[in-house]
C-alpha cells in the first residue's frame, strides 16, 4: 500500500503551485510556466474558457428575459452582491451569490467575489495606474503602517514588462505623482472634459486632469496579436467577457499563454484548504485541496507555492495553515497576519450641469474616462488628514424623450429624443490608513460548505476617512465652480467597505519580520518558498487602482523565485 501512496504523491507533484487564477494568479502561471516550471494552477470555481464561456457577450438587450434587470427575488436573495455596479442579468453567472459562500461581518462589509477561472479579471473596471515614490514612501514619511521594503525603482521595470504584454492605453503626462508607462494611444476626450481640463490647468499649478490609463488595446501590437487578442471595440459591456480580448483578463491573455507552454495543469473546482508545512524540512511542501464537487480532500506538492487567491481569501488560507511551528497561521510569527487590512474610500461623489458647448455632443461609447491624480499632501502635510485621494471625472449630454403622448405620438416621442444640456460628475478614491483594528480572522465555530472556518471581517472607516470625504467635496465643488458648472450637488452614500472591491493587506510586505509577513520579494519571512503577490501583500493602498501593481509584483517575484531555485536557494 505504501507504494501506491508514493505513486500518488509523485503524480501530484509539480515544480510550482499557483493558488488562484485571477489577475495575479494568471501572471504567476504565465511567468512560472514560461521559465520552464511544471505548474499546477488551482481555482476554486468552475472553468471559464475565453470566448466559449461568455454566454451573454453577444446578446442584445431584447434577448434578455428581464431586459438586463434582475428579478426582485434574485436581488432579495443577494442583498450584498446586488449592490455591485457590474451585477445584472448579463453578468450574474460571474459573481458569487451571497448564500453560497457565507462569511461573518463583525462590522458591515460587502465582500464582492468572482469564483471561476479568471476570477474578477473578467469583471474588473480595468483602470491601471502606476504607483510613484510618493506612494511607496508614504508610510515612512507620514508615520502610518510600516515602511515598504521596495521603492518605485525596484518595480518600474516590471511595470513596463507587464504593461507591454497586457496592453495599457494612456497618455504620457509627465507627472511625478503618477509615472508614465508603456502606453498604447489614449482614448479621446469630449469637448466638456477638455474644457474642464483647461480651466483647471489655468487655475491650479498642482492639479491635473488627464485621460485615464486603462487595460484596453487601442492599437494592437504584435505581442497582442500573438495572444489572439484584437482591438477594443468600445462596446462597454466588458464585464460580460470580451470575445475580442480587447481588454486584459486572465482568460484572454495569461492563462492561454501559460497553457501553450505545455507546462501548466489547470484544476478548477479546487478549494484550497491550507498550505502543508513540513516540520523536518522547515518549508512548505504542498497544499491541501477540497474538491468542490466531491468534497473529498486531496494533497498536491511542489517546491514553491504562489498564493494568489485574492486578498482576503489568501489571508484565510494562511490563517488556516496551522502546524506546531505555526500555531497561529503560516508565517505568523509576528502576530500581524490578518491585521492592518485597508481599502479604497469610494463614498463621495459630485455632479453638476454645464450650459456651454450646446453645438456639440458625443458619438459612440468609450470604456474609459478622465482621471484626476492625487494632489493633497504630496510635497507636504497640508490638511488635517493623512494621505489623499484621486478622482474620476466624466461628462455627457443629457437626452430627453417626450413621454407625454399616446399611441403613435408616444412612439414618435420615444424614438426621437431631444438633447438637453451637459451633465458632469466625479467620484473619489481615497486612501485609507491600515490599522490593527481593521482585521480578518477565522471564526471559531462557523464553517463554510467545505468545512473550512468562515472568515470573520472587522473593517470600518475612521475619522481620517470622514475628513477626506469633506475635503474632496469642498475641493471638487471649488473646481467645478471654476469650470463654470452649475447645480452642483455633493453626496456621501456611506457605502460599506468592500464595495470598492479594492481590499488590501493582512499579509503585508515589510523589512522587519516582527511587524510584517512578507519580505521585499513577496516571500513569507519564515517560510521563503511561499510567495504572496495578490492584494494581501500590500503594505498601504495609495490612491491608485491596485491591479497593475499586483501584476508587476507577481512577475518580479516569479523571476526571483526561479533564479533562487536554479541556485538551489529555495
Amino acid at each position: 500500500m505504501s507504494y501506491f501512496n508514493i505513486d500518488a504523491a509523485a503524480q501530484n507533484t509539480y515544480d510550482a503551485i499557483v493558488v488562484g487564477s485571477g489577475i495575479s494568479g494568471g501572471w504567476a502561471a504565465k511567468e512560472l510556466t514560461g521559465k520552464g516550471l511544471r505548474t499546477l494552477v488551482l481555482e476554486r470555481g468552475r472553468d471559464v474558457r475565453h470566448v466559449t464561456d461568455y454566454p451573454t457577450t453577444m446578446m442584445q438587450p431584447w434577448e434578455f428575459e428581464h431586459r438586463g434587470q434582475l428579478p426582485k427575488e434574485v436581488r432579495d436573495a443577494n442583498p450584498i452582491i446586488s449592490k455591485c455596479y457590474a451585477f445584472y442579468e448579463g453578468t450574474q453567472h460571474f459573481f458569487v451569490k451571497d448564500a453560497e459562500h457565507p462569511y461573518v461581518q463583525e462590522k458591515p462589509f460587502d465582500w464582492i467575489r468572482g469564483y471561476q477561472v479568471g476570477g474578477k479579471s473578467l469583471m474588473w473596471a480595468r483602470q491601471t495606474q502606476r504607483w510613484s515614490d510618493f506612494d511607496f514612501d508614504g508610510p515612512a514619511r507620514d508615520g502610518f503602517a510600516v515602511d515598504w521594503p521596495i521603492r518605485y525603482k525596484d518595480i518600474a521595470p516590471w511595470y513596463s514588462y507587464v504593461e507591454k504584454f497586457a496592453g495599457i492605453s494612456g497618455n504620457k503626462d509627465g507627472l511625478a505623482s503618477l509615472p508614465d508607462g508603456e502606453f498604447l494611444p489614449p482614448h479621446e476626450w469630449n469637448c466638456v472634459e477638455k474644457h474642464f481640463q483647461q480651466k483647471i490647468a489655468g487655475k491650479y499649478k498642482d492639479r491635473h486632469v488627464i485621460m485615464g490609463r486603462a487595460a484596453h488595446i487601442t492599437q494592437p501590437q504584435p505581442i497582442h496579436l500573438q495572444q489572439g487578442r484584437a482591438q477594443c471595440q468600445h462596446r462597454t459591456i466588458c464585464e460580460r467577457g470580451c470575445p475580442y480580448g480587447g481588454y486584459f483578463s486572465s482568460n484572454s491573455s495569461t492563462i492561454p499563454w501559460a497553457m501553450r507552454t505545455g507546462k501548466m495543469t489547470l484544476r478548477p473546482h479546487s478549494v484550497v484548504h491550507s498550505i502543508i508545512y513540513d516540520e523536518a524540512k522547515k518549508r512548505a511542501v504542498g497544499v491541501r485541496v477540497i474538491d468542490a464537487q466531491t468534497k473529498q480532500m486531496q494533497e498536491f506538492y511542489a517546491k514553491i507555492i504562489f498564493l494568489n487567491a485574492a486578498a482576503l481569501n489568501s489571508n484565510l488560507v494562511l490563517l488556516n495553515s496551522t502546524s506546531n511551528r505555526f500555531p497561529n497561521g503560516l508565517g505568523n510569527d509576528s502576530g500581524v497576519l490578518g491585521k492592518y487590512v485597508a481599502f479604497h474610500n469610494y463614498r463621495a461623489g459630485i455632479s453638476a450641469e454645464f450650459d456651454g458647448n450646446l453645438d456639440s455632443t458625443t458619438e459612440g461609447r468609450r470604456p474609459n474616462s478622465p482621471y484626476i491624480p492625487r494632489f493633497r499632501n504630496l510635497l507636504k502635510q497640508e490638511t488635517d488628514f493623512l494621505r489623499g485621494y484621486a478622482a474620476g471625472f466624466s461628462a455627457g449630454r443629457i437626452s430627453r424623450a417626450d413621454q407625454s403622448g399616446l399611441g403613435a405620438d408616444l412612439k414618435q416621442g420615444l424614438l426621437n429624443p431631444k438633447l438637453g444640456g451637459w451633465y458632469v460628475g466625479s467620484h473619489m478614491m481615497g486612501e485609507t490608513i491600515p490599522k490593527e483594528t481593521n482585521y480578518v480572522a477565522l471564526d471559531s465555530s462557523l464553517k463554510d460548505p467545505f468545512g473550512i472556518p468562515q472568515l470573520k471581517i472587522a473593517i470600518d472607516y475612521d475619522a481620517n476617512d470622514d475628513k477626506m470625504v469633506k475635503d474632496y467635496q469642498e475641493q471638487m465643488t471649488e473646481m467645478f465652480t471654476v469650470a463654470g458648472f452649475t447645480n452642483i450637488r455633493v453626496r456621501d452614500d456611506h457605502r460599506n467597505p468592500g464595495l470598492d472591491i479594492h481590499e488590501m493587506g493582512g499579509a503585508r510586505m515589510g523589512n522587519d519580520p516582527k511587524t510584517s509577513i512578507l519580505n521585499k520579494w513577496n516571500q513569507v519571512h519564515s517560510c521563503p518558498n511561499v510567495f504572496v503577490t495578490d492584494g494581501a501583500c500590500m503594505t498601504s493602498t495609495s490612491t491608485q487602482n491596485p491591479s497593475l501593481t499586483y501584476m508587476a509584483l507577481t512577475a518580479r517575484a516569479a523571476d526571483y523565485a526561479v533564479k533562487m531555485m536554479k541556485q538551489k536557494s529555495l
